[in-house]
This record gives C-alpha cells, sequence and structure tokens, in this order.
C-alpha cells in the first residue's frame, strides 16, 4: 500500500469536516510541516508569503483555524505568548527553552501517559493532556536540545 501523502490526509480531513481544500490552506498547512518547528501565525504569514505574495494574515489565522479545527495540527499555548502550530498528532509534551524561544517535541511513553491517567478524579476521562516545560538548554556549549 502507497504511503498517504500530506495533501491527501489534508483533503481527506477537510472532506470530512465539511469543508474543501483551498490553494491558500496547502500552503499554510505544508509551512508547517517542512520546518516542524511550531511557528506562530506570523512566521507562518512569513514563510507562505513566499509562495503566495498576496496572501493576507487574516486568512492565514482562518487557515490555521480550520487546520486545528480538522485535526491536523495542534495550538501550542505558552502564557503571554503567541500561539504555536504543532503539527505532531501524537501525545507528547512541549519543551519551551526560554533562551532561544524554540519549542521542541517531548516524546512521552505509553507508561507515563496511563499513570497521568491514573491521578484523575474517579469517573474521569481525559481526551487530552497538554504538558509544557519551560526552561535552558544547560550545556553552555550548545545552544540546542538535539531533536
Amino acid at each position: 500500500m502507497n504511503a498517504v501523502t500530506a495533501h491527501e490526509t489534508l483533503n481527506q480531513k477537510l472532506t470530512e469536516g465539511g469543508m474543501r481544500s483551498t490553494r491558500q490552506r496547502e500552503v499554510v498547512y505544508d509551512a508547517i510541516l517542512e520546518q516542524r518547528d511550531h511557528p506562530t501565525a506570523d512566521e507562518v504569514h512569513a514563510r507562505v508569503r513566499a509562495k503566495m505574495a498576496g496572501i493576507s494574515l487574516a486568512t492565514v489565522y482562518n487557515c490555521l483555524e480550520t487546520l486545528v479545527q480538522c485535526n491536523l495540527v495542534k495550538q501550542v499555548n505558552f502564557e503571554r505568548e503567541s500561539t504555536r502550530y504543532c503539527p505532531n498528532l501524537n501525545k507528547h509534551a512541549h519543551f519551551h527553552d526560554d533562551a532561544s524561544g524554540r519549542v521542541y517535541d517531548i516524546n512521552l511513553e505509553n507508561d507515563v501517559i496511563n499513570k497521568l491517567m491514573q491521578v484523575l478524579p474517579e469517573g474521569y476521562d481525559a481526551h487530552n493532556i497538554e504538558i509544557n516545560f519551560r526552561g535552558r538548554y544547560q550545556d553552555a556549549t550548545q545552544t540546542e536540545i538535539a531533536e
């Protein structure tokens, strides 16, 4: 069986959500997938303007909202900062490096997720877990953590 392309996934999810694919949505989605660095809407806008010079920031925001609604990307929020967008749909945490401003995915093993679910009040079930770490990379000779 052939691997499903990003555009096929985009088209499928949009169709399931009662929407259609547009060139703007494709370009915005590609911009998030290409670098996987948790960009803000402004950063996505700057990237897509190279491919679509006339695209407005409002259009980028609308595309991002659609991608979130269709479960193609997740919003990542840190206190008092712009929302960032993450294409990693697996259960994971984020690490925000205060020195560089970069955001990294932190994989969580299933046993860690299961232990977290056990601390919920009896009778409750979570459909989503959001864990964010903040700090700095401690090795003075390095400026970022390994990905």
